[in-house]
């Protein structure tokens, strides 16, 4: 628990600084999330902010709203739900998934779309080597059930002496190298 709450936080941060430093002029930009622009998908990370809240206290899924701009408020919430004890626990009534994979489903999305959010508006978004590791791990596990449940894209072909974010990034379907 303790080091993937560390992973989370450090993700959380960076995603909210990312954020935070986003102009209203970038915010029709496209990503490499195709269905989603800037603004979209910044909508999209507060609802998954919320879900993850939701998750950890054995709760329901929340409504999707529109982009409010408060994401780093929710992400602080995200990790004072993970910081329990019981969060870790059992399954989800909701997602039928144990807890621990609710908590790398979460880092997950911060790191992925916080790195769309930076490729899409041409800002640079590294992780540590170790989150980036647990990421591969995880992904490669999940990838048939992250494809099945429509979280995860095609795999994208990736060199195996890429870096470990890049490999991950393939997994889960995304290209390392795309441009807007």
């Amino acid at each position: 628990m303790n080091e993937m709450l560390t992973m989370m936080r450090g993700a959380a941060e960076r995603t909210s600084a990312l954020v935070e430093s986003l102009r209203d002029d970038e915010l029709g930009l496209p990503t490499p999330c195709a269905e989603y622009d800037v603004k979209a998908l910044l909508a999209h990370l507060e609802w998954g902010a919320d879900l993850f809240v939701s998750l950890a206290d054995d709760g329901g899924m929340p409504p999707q709203k529109e982009y409010t701009g408060d994401f780093r408020e929710r992400a602080e919430r995200m990790l004072a739900a993970w910081e329990k004890p019981e969060a870790w626990e059992g399954a989800s009534r909701t997602m039928g998934l144990p807890k621990p994979v609710l908590a790398n489903m979460a880092l997950t999305d911060l790191v992925a779309h916080g790195w769309d959010l930076a490729k899409a508006t041409g800002r640079d978004y590294g992780v540590e080597e170790r989150t980036a590791a647990a990421l591969l791990e995880f992904a490669s596990k999940m990838a048939p059930t992250g494809r099945e449940r429509g979280a995860f894209g095609p795999e994208v072909p990736v060199p195996d002496d890429a870096p470990v974010l890049d490999r991950f990034l393939g997994v889960i379907g995304r290209d390392p190298a795309w441009k807007p």
